[in-house]
C-alpha cells in the first residue's frame, strides 16, 4: 500500500496539509508543483488499497484521475475550495469541497480538524489572501498583532513561492518547502529559520520590482498590468495581484505575464468589496480556472488580449 498526498504548492496547500500531517503523522509520497500545476491525479497510478489525500487541487481538472483512483481501489479524502464541476459519489470517496468566496483549504481542515492546528490554518488563509477570514480566525483564539502579522508575511512568502511557469522559477521546490516546514507545529518557530530568511529576501526583493510599474490599463472598475518574461516577474505575479487588491477594494485587477512570443500567462482578482466572477471570467478561455475570488488563464494568445481585456472590464 502507498499514501500519496497531492496538493497545491502555494501557501494554502502546504499549510492544509501540515495540519494533517501535524494531527495524522504519516510517510508518504508528495506529489506538488508550481501553483497552476493542478491536475496532480495524472502522476500516479494508484492500486487497490492505497490511500490518497488531494488538497487544494480543482476537482474538475482532477475528475478522471479521481474516478480511475477508485476505480482501482484507492482511497481518496479530497479537500478544496475551486469550482468542482460534476461530483463523484463512491463509498472510497470523501469530499470537502466548500466554494464560497471567503474560505480556504486551510480553513476547510481547520474546521475538519476542530481547530487542532488553528496557527497553520491562519498562515495559510493570510497566504490566499483571505484577510478578513484570517482577522476573525485570530479574534477567536486571541492572537497578537505582532504575531499575526509575522503569519502574514510567512503566509504571503509561502505563497510567493507557489509562483513561476516551471519549479525551476521557484526559490524552493514546494515539495521540498513543505518538508521544511513539517518539523514546526507553531508556525512562528519557522520564521527563525534560515529556509525562511531565505525566501523572505527574495521575496522582498522581487516585490520591490512592482513599485515602478504602471497600468497597462486602468478603468475605475478594474486595471490590467503586463510584466515582461522574467524569471522576478513569474514569481511575484501572484502575491502583486493580491496586493493590488487589497489597495483597491473597489476595483478587479488582471496581471498579465509575458510567456514567450505572443503569449500571456494571467492571474486575475476580484474586487474584494464583492469577491466573484473571477473564474467564469477566466473559464472563457482556453485554459482558464480557479475560484470566484482569484483565478487565471495559463496560455492568454496575444490576438485574444483585445477580447480578454473588454470581457474583463465587463465582468466587474
Amino acid at each position: 500500500m502507498t499514501r500519496y498526498d497531492l496538493f497545491n504548492g502555494d501557501a494554502d496547500g502546504i499549510c492544509a496539509l501540515q495540519q494533517l500531517r501535524l494531527q495524522t503523522p504519516a510517510e508518504t509520497t508528495l506529489v506538488t508543483g508550481i501553483k497552476r500545476e493542478i491536475n496532480l491525479f495524472a502522476r500516479i497510478k494508484p492500486c487497490d488499497s492505497d490511500e490518497i489525500t488531494a488538497l487544494d487541487i480543482s476537482f474538475d481538472k482532477n475528475r478522471d484521475g479521481v474516478l480511475a483512483a477508485l476505480e482501482a481501489g484507492a482511497s481518496v479524502f479530497y479537500a478544496d475550495h475551486h469550482y468542482p464541476g460534476d461530483l463523484l459519489e463512491s463509498p472510497l470517496l470523501e469530499l470537502h469541497i466548500d466554494t464560497d468566496s471567503n474560505t480556504c483549504t486551510s480553513l476547510i481542515i481547520n474546521d475538519y480538524l476542530n481547530q487542532a492546528q488553528f496557527l497553520w490554518a491562519l498562515t495559510g488563509t493570510y497566504g490566499d489572501n483571505l484577510y478578513d477570514s484570517a482577522e476573525n480566525l485570530a479574534d477567536q483564539h486571541g492572537i497578537s498583532r505582532e504575531d499575526r502579522e509575522a503569519l502574514k508575511l510567512l503566509g504571503t512568502c509561502l505563497n510567493y513561492n507557489g509562483y513561476g511557469f516551471t519549479v525551476d522559477d521557484l526559490i524552493y521546490h514546494p515539495a521540498d518547502l513543505f518538508r521544511a516546514v513539517q518539523p514546526f507545529e507553531n508556525p512562528l518557530d519557522f520564521i527563525h529559520t534560515e529556509n525562511y530568511q531565505r525566501l523572505q529576501q527574495a521575496y522582498q526583493q522581487d516585490l520591490a520590482k512592482t513599485h515602478a510599474l504602471q497600468a497597462f490599463e486602468e478603468r475605475s472598475n478594474g486595471a490590467i498590468y503586463i510584466l515582461p518574461d522574467e524569471p522576478w516577474s513569474r514569481r511575484v505575479n501572484g502575491v502583486f495581484s493580491n496586493e493590488l487588491a487589497r489597495d483597491h477594494t473597489s476595483r478587479a485587477h488582471a496581471v498579465l505575464v509575458q510567456c514567450g512570443e505572443g503569449c500571456y500567462r494571467v492571474s486575475v482578482r476580484a474586487p474584494l468589496d464583492n469577491k466573484s466572477g473571477a473564474d467564469e471570467l477566466c473559464r472563457q478561455f482556453d485554459t482558464g480556472g480557479g475560484r470566484k475570488a482569484a483565478a487565471g488563464i495559463n496560455q492568454l494568445l496575444e490576438q485574444d488580449l483585445s477580447r480578454f481585456s473588454s470581457q474583463f472590464f465587463a465582468a466587474f
